[in-house]
């Protein structure tokens, strides 16, 4: 198991940018699939996008495609999310989630199947 922190959260405006970064002190996370999520205030948590863990293959939700992009470092062990065209709807707590897989494993979406969970960071955007 390891342990993720996310930060890079705060308060911007619409149209503003912002990255995320999701980082573990454990070089096992190189072998993990890592995905973000977020969950806005009475909203169930929603998939916002996934990385695998070679980074060659990304999935995005479509409320995002085209303005986010998830990336990986793996010499520092840390995972990005940036955000670029942000929206008030964007407004969440946004989680970063790993698990452990195969190389050749498919991308999954379902907060189900990670079973590595930070604490959150919260983005806000204004109108």
């Amino acid at each position: 198991q390891v342990q993720l922190v996310e930060s890079g959260g705060g308060l911007v405006q619409a149209g503003d940018s912002l990255t995320l970064s999701c980082a573990s002190s454990r070089r096992a996370f190189s072998e993990h699939a890592v995905a973000w999520f977020r969950q806005a205030p009475g909203q169930e948590r929603e998939f916002v996008a996934t990385i695998s863990r070679n980074g060659g293959s990304t999935l995005y939700a479509d409320s995002v495609k085209g303005r986010f992009t998830i990336s990986r470092d793996k010499a520092k062990n840390t995972a990005y999310l940036q955000m670029n065209s942000l929206k008030p709807e964007d407004t969440a707590v946004y989680y970063c989630a790993s698990k452990r897989t195969i190389l050749t494993a498919p991308l999954n979406a379902r907060a189900e199947s990670f079973d590595n969970w930070g604490p959150g960071t919260q983005v806000t955007v204004s109108s």
